[in-house]
């Protein structure tokens, strides 16, 4: 009980610093959580045969309010072309419901450096971000959007993020305006999130030897200790991003993440 109790707590700080950053520097949460919960999983009863996926799952089910919340902003400022969603929801329904099963096929350290090398490659795209023009031009034809949405929702699920870092530089591409890119890539981390968490939580149903209150490959205390801070703390990281020197911090963040990736991927 001891055990849990300092892990629960735990998670209230990791929450509390994933909200904060989030706001701060406009960075998505999985990337801070994954990593750490891959820390103190073990401390919880966890094996390592398990843990990065109990990780990933749990990081992607924490996505879901926040998602919710950004994409309600943008909303309400207009910026969500809602016909692209006729093409794109099924896909994205379609890929991120389908990566609890992939990730469940893959063995743990495979999982594990895969989201080490993702980490290190975010990492550069926030200190060398791409320039993509923003111009005006027809979309590509419904079946190229459902695929690639498809392509795009796996993916973001089995590395447990909403696919913002995925979704806006190719809706870019594809010649729509940076705003509305924004507004729909918000609104599918709903889907992404949604979908990616019920994945992962019946690819687990049946795995034995996890501990209690874990459902599917989710762990409901971690989750829980999560969102309730990071919730409470976005707020705050945005009120701090107009006092504090946010593109000296982003690159002093990457550079911490560039280290946490190489340490994941050498084990």
């Amino acid at each position: 009980m001891d055990n849990l109790i300092w892990f629960f707590i735990s998670c209230l700080g990791l929450g509390a610093f994933i909200g904060f950053m989030a706001g701060l520097l406009g960075i998505g949460g999985g990337i801070i959580a994954v990593p750490v919960l891959l820390y103190l999983l073990p401390s919880a009863g966890f094996e390592l045969g398990v843990l990065p996926h109990v990780a990933i799952a749990t990081s992607l089910s924490a996505i879901i309010l926040t998602s919710c919340s950004s994409a309600l902003a943008h909303h309400r400022r207009g910026n969500i072309p809602w016909p692209l969603f006729k093409p794109m929801l099924p896909g994205l329904i379609i890929g991120a419901s389908c990566s609890g099963f992939i990730s469940h096929a893959i063995s743990a350290d495979t999982l594990q450096q895969a989201f080490a090398i993702f980490v290190i490659l975010m990492a550069l795209h926030m200190v060398f971000p791409l320039r993509l023009a923003n111009v005006d031009k027809p979309l590509p034809a419904a079946p190229v959007l459902f695929f690639a949405s498809v392509a795009i929702a796996a993916f973001a699920a089995l590395m447990g993020i909403g696919g913002g870092i995925l979704l806006v530089p190719f809706l870019s591409w594809c010649g729509l305006q940076m705003r509305n890119a924004i507004g729909f890539s918000a609104t599918s981390g709903v889907f992404i999130a949604l979908f990616g968490s019920a994945g992962y939580v019946m690819a687990g149903w049946d795995v034995t030897g996890l501990p209690q209150l874990t459902l599917g490959y989710v762990y409901l205390p971690a989750l829980i200790g999560i969102v309730l801070t990071s919730v409470a703390m976005a707020p705050v990281g945005v009120r701090a991003a107009t006092h504090w020197p946010t593109p000296i911090l982003k690159k002093i963040f990457a550079v911490l993440l560039i280290f946490t990736g190489l340490k994941l991927a050498l084990g």
